[in-house]
């Protein structure tokens, strides 16, 4: 190792640059789109179809690792990033915003899916084995403050600026400069701080031939794999209720009474969903790992089912009851994520048993592009549903494609030793 620096120094900041503009993309972007008078339909259309470079990342990771250094390519995306965040700001206020934030949301989405690929390989270089399981809940934790920090302080943020200067379009465009500066402060932070490993160099060792082999065999082998076609299904439509809830539930909470929302603003929302919420994903997933590593997934897997399924329940309540109490929407969106966050610990843990045996780390990235495309293609309906349907019967819909997530768990097979301790 060159230049070796402390690990605490940089691995939580590196991955906390990787959340931040993950959620911001795909979650802020949604209310300030809403803010800024754009239809409940083509929100969800246009930002679902944001998730498009996670969803074929797979297909350009072997190249990051051929041209440059990961450490290059960590900060060169984060330097990048901060550009396309300064640029939506100041589209913001111009004839063109919808089509030039989009697209600069776009090219953001790539290079935040760049930025993974190369902070994940850095960091497997950067440190040994022993070290990576050691800080493995670090940067899981630093990835959930980005979390709450996007979701959560951002959005009260640009709430609080809306009140006072009476403009979303101030109030988002001085908030998307935050974010922006915030990315180039650590661009520059990690072009000092990062260490430098003898092992980050570019894979050109292999002709592309070689690798273009190689890649053929990787996706070979992964759809030769047993239980292929349920698996797929499973990775799919498992999330199905959540791919449109989640597209819909801020919008829901936004939207005026009138119009069977809740009318909250989005300082309100901020709180609700970026702290309460969170706090309910965090608890839920901590409280999965630790269950199926004592009894293992195949045991844990219909409570977790019903625990990602069942609390959905809370939407249908809450279109149904409009409460104005602040109490009641977070008691029930924290029992969402609670569930949320313990049942979804299920289908993580699945796409790691389905990655074992050759190429554990490529099949397993394999997995996460049709999870990601389970959530854009239901997610890109999802506006058109709602308003078909209504925000009290779409939630009832949302109920009635849990079943199609109870069909898919039945149909995978997991020994019962996978998963535990």
């Amino acid at each position: 190792m060159k230049n070796k620096r402390n690990e605490w120094l940089w691995i939580p900041t590196l991955y906390f640059a990787s959340g931040l503009p993950y959620h911001t993309i795909t979650n802020i972007s949604d209310m300030m789109y809403k803010n800024m008078g754009i239809s409940n339909e083509q929100i969800a259309l246009y930002t679902s179809l944001l998730l498009i470079p996670w969803t074929v990342k797979p297909i350009w990771s072997p190249f990051v690792e051929m041209i440059r250094t990961r450490r290059w390519w960590t900060i060169t995306t984060q330097i990048i990033m901060a550009a396309c965040f300064a640029t939506v700001a100041i589209l913001l206020p111009t004839g063109i915003f919808l089509a030039g934030t989009l697209a600069v949301f776009l090219i953001a989405a790539f290079v935040s899916a760049t930025h993974d690929i190369a902070a994940d390989g850095f960091y497997m270089l950067g440190l040994t084995e022993e070290r990576q399981s050691f800080f493995s809940g670090i940067r899981n934790t630093a990835y959930r403050i980005a979390t709450v920090f996007s979701s959560g302080a951002l959005v009260m943020i640009a709430g609080k600026i809306a009140k006072e200067s009476g403009s979303y379009i101030t109030a988002w465009g001085v908030t998307f400069a935050v974010v922006a500066i915030i990315m180039f402060l650590f661009g520059i932070y990690h072009k000092y701080i990062l260490p430098k490993p003898v092992k980050d160099i570019p894979q050109t060792t292999g002709s592309l031939k070689e690798v273009a082999y190689t890649f053929k065999d990787i996706i070979v082998t992964y759809f030769k794999k047993p239980q292929i076609t349920a698996t797929l299904l499973f990775l799919l439509l498992f999330r199905l209720p959540e791919a449109q809830l989640v597209k819909m539930g801020k919008l829901f909470l936004m939207d005026p009474l009138s119009e069977g929302g809740l009318g909250l603003s989005n300082s309100d929302i901020g709180f609700i969903n970026g702290i309460i919420g969170v706090t309910g994903l965090i608890i839920g997933g901590i409280a999965g790992g630790i269950c199926i590593s004592r009894n293992g997934l195949k045991y844990w897997l219909w409570p977790m089912v019903m625990a990602i399924s069942l609390p959905d329940l809370v939407y249908v309540y809450l279109s149904m009851a409009q409460p104005h109490d602040i109490g009641i929407i977070g008691s029930c969106i924290f029992i969402e994520q609670l569930g949320y966050g313990f049942g979804f610990t299920a289908y993580t843990l699945y796409m790691i048993y389905f990655a074992q045996g050759k190429y554990p780390t490529a099949h397993f990235a394999i997995s996460t592009a049709f999870m990601s495309l389970g959530m854009m293609l239901p997610g890109m309906l999802s506006g058109y549903m709602q308003k078909m349907l209504g925000y009290e019967y779409f939630f009832i819909w949302v109920m009635i494609c849990c079943v199609v997530t109870f069909i898919v768990s039945a149909i995978i097979k997991v020994t019962p030793e996978f998963g535990r301790k």
